[in-house]
């Protein structure tokens, strides 16, 4: 249920609990302040910037409405 963000912006790292029921669409770097978007075609930042996706995309399925691949 944690995950490691990387800022693609400053390259900070920080371990993150993520949510079982919902998709984190935006997150506030602690290093420098950048705020954190899913890439496209993703579902949450998770998926995007950490070590490992969201707990529904990692259980094959959707995740607030996109499909899992």
């Amino acid at each position: 249920m944690e995950s490691l963000l990387s800022c693609p912006r400053c390259g900070h790292q920080a371990m993150e609990t993520m949510p079982t029921d919902a998709c984190i669409f935006f997150h506030e770097c602690t290093g420098c302040g950048a705020l954190l978007r899913p890439k496209p075609g993703h579902c949450c930042v998770f998926c995007s910037y950490g070590s490992v996706p969201c707990p529904p995309i990692q259980l094959e399925r959707s995740c607030c409405g996109v499909a899992a691949d």
